[in-house]
């Protein structure tokens, strides 16, 4: 199974440190944030990663290089203009081939682990959830014995981590050019063809200036 990181984001609510330096690239702790995701896949055995990029993306090739010191063997897909996450990933079909696979945002840190994403996808997409962050109290969809459905109001719902597994079909008949994911998922949890499952550890969507410092902290206390 292949996995893509989406590192396309220009990160502009954690300026200044991303006008010279690409939000994957960002550091917690000592290390970009984007070195985590790759170790942490490794780990799980992911060996074929798929990265795009698009604000200052040769730095990332730059440090990153072709995988080997982390194990693991890297293609890079670059966008000329930001794809958004569904035009990115429609743009690395070709990369990613014919069979699921799993995408994570750049710009998360967690200690989840990438290998329970590790076995076959009933439907068209299966997606990792987390309690709703302070930043995002409204959540996105809620759980409901396996499979995700979209927020309906007086249901408790739960927020979209940023990990999937996802199947080329999801794709099929989209439009080239940049798009949100959202709608495409919408469209297949009304069809039933999404499944879920809720994050069990740590995880911060780092957007901005305070999510960063928390990451440190939990870094810290984790040593």
């Amino acid at each position: 199974m292949k996995a893509m990181i989406l590192a396309a984001g220009k990160g502009e609510r954690l300026r200044p440190l991303t006008l010279h330096t690409p939000k994957p690239l960002v550091r917690a702790g000592g290390v970009p944030l984007i070195e985590y995701h790759l170790r942490a896949l490794a780990a799980a055995g992911f060996t074929e990663i798929v990265i795009n990029h698009a604000w200052l993306g040769q730095q990332i090739e730059d440090y990153v290089g072709d995988g080997a010191r982390f194990g693991v063997s890297i293609q890079y897909s670059a966008e000329g203009e930001p794809l958004e996450t569904g035009g990115g990933i429609v743009k690395a079909l070709p990369l990613l081939g014919d069979k699921p696979f799993v995408v994570v945002n750049g710009d998360i840190w967690t200690d989840y682990d990438f290998a329970r994403l590790r076995q076959p996808l009933a439907g068209l997409a299966h997606l990792v959830l987390v309690d709703n962050p302070e930043h995002h109290p409204s959540g996105d969809f809620y759980l409901s014995e396996g499979h995700v459905r979209d927020a309906v109001p007086g249901v408790d719902t739960l927020t979209y981590s940023g990990i999937a597994v996802l199947s080329p079909a999801l794709f099929d008949g989209a439009p080239a050019g940049a798009f949100k994911l959202a709608p495409l998922l919408r469209n297949a949890m009304a069809a039933g063809a999404v499944s879920g499952e809720r994050l069990p550890g740590l995880w911060v969507d780092v957007g901005t200036h305070e999510r960063l410092a928390e990451v440190e902290s939990l870094i810290e206390g984790k040593h």
